[in-house]
C-alpha cells in the first residue's frame, strides 16, 4: 500500500510541475477546448487592453473628425504574427460565439461572446465589428463622454447594427448599418476611401470577406487594381492584399461597399421603424 501511494504522490507531483492541463470534450464541435494561450492578465487586460491602455498620447482628430484615426489605433493593438487564429466553420456556433476575440460589452450587457477556448479566435465580420465597437469607445472615453452612448443607440440597437453587419439579411452590410443609424455615411468615390473605412467586399468565387480599408494598390498609370486591408483572414488576425478580376484576382469591382462613421458632431437621428429588425440570433 505505501508503495501505490508513493507511486501516486509521484504522478501527482510530476504532473502539477509540467503544468498538466485538463481537456474536456464539446460533443458539438468534436474538438477539445483548453486554456487559451492569451489569458488575462493580472490587471484582468487581454494582449489588446494592455496595448492600448499603455498608450499615453491621445489620438489626434483629423480634419473631418471621424473615427478612422481611432480604428487606426485599435488595429495597432492587434497581435499581427498568426497568434490570433481564424476560427469560421459551416455548422452554426452562435450559441457559442459571434467572431469577436473578446467579449463585448454594452450597456453593461455581452453584446457578442469570445470563443469559450480562449484562443482569441475569430471572423472577419465579427472582428471589423470588434475594432468599430472598441473605436466608438476609445473616442467617447477621450472626449468625456459615456463609452457606451452610440448616438443614443440602445443596447437592442447595437445588437441588430451587428446582425445588419453580419449581412443577416437581403441587402445587408456594414455600409447600411452606419447609415441606418445615423452614424456616418457611404463612400462612392473611391478616391475619397481613407485608411480606417469599414468596407465589404465579394470574389467571383461566391464568398465575400468583411474589412477595414488601409489603401488602394494602383498600377503604373495610377489604375486602382486592388486593395490592402486589415481583418481575421484565413491565415489570422492581420493585412493582406487582394486584386481586383480584371487585374488577375478574385475581388469583384460592382460589389464593393465603403462607409465611414463620422464626427460625433455629425450623428444623424434614426428612426426605428425604418430599420430592418433582424432576429437571426438571440443576445
Amino acid at each position: 500500500m505505501k508503495k501505490w501511494r508513493g507511486l501516486l504522490f509521484i504522478l501527482l507531483a510530476a504532473a502539477q510541475l509540467s503544468g498538466c492541463r485538463m481537456y474536456w470534450k464539446h460533443s458539438d464541435a468534436n474538438e477539445y477546448y483548453r486554456r487559451g494561450r492569451y489569458p488575462v492578465d493580472g490587471r484582468n487586460f487581454s494582449p489588446v487592453d494592455k496595448y492600448l491602455a499603455n498608450q499615453t498620447e491621445p489620438v489626434e482628430d483629423d480634419a473631418e473628425g471621424a473615427l478612422n484615426p481611432y480604428v487606426l489605433r485599435v488595429i495597432e493593438a492587434y497581435p499581427k504574427d498568426g497568434s490570433y487564429p481564424y476560427r469560421c466553420i459551416k455548422a452554426p456556433e452562435y450559441d457559442l460565439y459571434l467572431g469577436v476575440t473578446q467579449n463585448l460589452y454594452y450597456k453593461g450587457r455581452i453584446l457578442a461572446k469570445a470563443h469559450p477556448n480562449n484562443t482569441r479566435c475569430s471572423y472577419c465580420c465579427g472582428l471589423t465589428f470588434e475594432i468599430f465597437v472598441r473605436a466608438m469607445q476609445l473616442r467617447n472615453m477621450q472626449k468625456g463622454m459615456d463609452p457606451d452612448d452610440f448616438n443614443g443607440m440602445s443596447f437592442y440597437d447595437l445588437f441588430n447594427l451587428l446582425q445588419i453587419w453580419f449581412i443577416e439579411g437581403s441587402g445587408d452590410s456594414p455600409q447600411k448599418g452606419i447609415e441606418y443609424y445615423g452614424l456616418g455615411k457611404k463612400i462612392e468615390d473611391w478616391e475619397e476611401a481613407r485608411a480606417g473605412d469599414f468596407m465589404d467586399l465579394s470574389r467571383n468565387n461566391r464568398s465575400g470577406h468583411s474589412v477595414i480599408f488601409i489603401e488602394w494598390v494602383r498600377d503604373d498609370a495610377g489604375k486602382i487594381i486592388g486593395l490592402k486591408y486589415f481583418s481575421s483572414n484565413k491565415s489570422g488576425v492581420g493585412y493582406l492584399t487582394e486584386y481586383f478580376s480584371d487585374s488577375g484576382g478574385k475581388v469583384l469591382r460592382k460589389w464593393i461597399r465603403l462607409a465611414r462613421v463620422g464626427s460625433v458632431e455629425n450623428y444623424k437621428p434614426f428612426d426605428r421603424l425604418k430599420i430592418p429588425l433582424r432576429r437571426a440570433y438571440a443576445p
